[in-house]
């Protein structure tokens, strides 16, 4: 820049290529000749950029001045660039020259309800024309949900570490003070029926988390689905009407379930519910151990003690637990024989269920 230019002079220059560049930038046709506008003007060798780099050279007076027109202009230029630009894009053409419409296209690539998800919706549109409300709770509990209103002894295995996780910090005392990732949902039972007391007909889907050894039927963190019915002279009967009829709705067609005793410690009587394989069609496979059964949801009466920790006579109200192992279930519909891939987040193999 000459030494003895002017603020005038090179403001007036700042403004010729202004305006310059406003006309260039509306006259480009497409993304590329808007390109080579930017470039000429706000890339590192653009006229603009020329400019700025002669600053240090002024006197401070004059690069203030200079420096503060610059950037204002540069700015302004910016913004009409990326409207430009957008403006462009919106009416460019996928293609300008011939199209062979025998060739097949390209499908865009969609994605899809994870399996798992899926058939959390479809056991909640099954429940709701039952008549249930969908009902959640937080994933981090306590022992007093977990455990103490669920009548399990304050010895029961369950609650050391080999089966839960304990929040760091929350893993001493007892209680409400004792926190942990939610090991199952049962406790959500006693935290619905304070909350809305009974008669009461609700689910509640969700993860819970358990330090297991991974294996084809069981992952540290997969999803259960819980039921439960509380009223008054509620038949056991009902209870196995109930499993049938939402097996039913899910899989389309009549499903074999048997109910075994086994125990629970938040029902009585309590019932092992299993369901016939359908990854081998009840002849016997790795998941379901050669027996041709797979068992799919504890259930049962609640407790007397589960009642009462929801502030509920046991001699008045009665109902029925199931607790369904969701990630079994999915298993059971497809046909899969090892729960983790459903995990593994492999698109391979999660694209079959779009």
């Amino acid at each position: 820049m000459p030494e003895h230019t002017t603020v005038n002079e090179i403001i007036s220059r700042l403004e010729t290529i202004k305006e310059e560049a406003i006309k260039n930038i509306e006259n480009a046709k497409n993304s590329e000749a808007l390109q080579l506008v930017r470039s000429t003007i706000l890339g590192k060798k653009g006229r603009l950029t020329e400019i700025l780099k002669t600053l240090g050279s002024l006197s401070p007076d004059m690069r203030k001045d200079i420096g503060m027109a610059s950037n204002k202009i540069k700015l302004f230029l910016q913004e009409i660039c990326d409207k430009k630009s957008d403006e462009l894009v919106s009416k460019a053409k996928a293609y300008d020259g011939e199209v062979d419409i025998t060739v097949p296209g390209i499908l865009p690539f969609v994605g899809g309800l994870h399996p798992i998800t899926q058939m959390c919706y479809d056991l909640n549109d099954a429940f709701r024309s039952l008549g249930f409300e969908i009902y959640s709770e937080p994933e981090i509990t306590s022992e007093k949900y977990a455990f103490d209103n669920l009548n399990f002894a304050p010895e029961h295995p369950a609650r050391e570490s080999m089966d839960t996780y304990w929040i760091e910090g929350h893993e001493t005392g007892n209680g409400s003070e004792r926190l942990c990732m939610r090991p199952h949902l049962t406790g959500g039972s006693v935290r619905y029926l304070k909350e809305h007391g009974a008669p009461a007909r609700f689910v509640y889907p969700g993860r819970v988390y358990r330090n297991e050894t991974t294996d084809a039927r069981h992952e540290r963190a997969f999803f259960q689905y819980e039921a439960l019915i509380v009223d008054k002279d509620f038949s056991f009967s009902s209870g196995m009407i109930l499993i049938k009829t939402i097996l039913e709705k899910v899989f389309g067609r009549e499903i074999k379930v048997r109910m075994r005793t086994g125990f629970f410690p938040f029902v009585e009587p309590g019932f092992e519910i299993d369901m016939e394989c359908q990854v081998c069609g009840g002849k016997g496979c790795r998941v379901c151990k050669h027996v041709g059964w797979i068992e799919v949801m504890p259930g049962g009466t609640p407790h007397p003690n589960v009642l009462k920790a929801a502030g509920l006579d046991p001699s008045i109200w009665s109902g029925f637990y199931i607790n369904i192992g969701l990630d079994r279930l999915v298993m059971m519909r497809y046909g899969v024989d090892d729960v983790r891939l459903f995990h593994s987040a492999d698109l391979r193999f999660l694209q079959q269920f779009k």
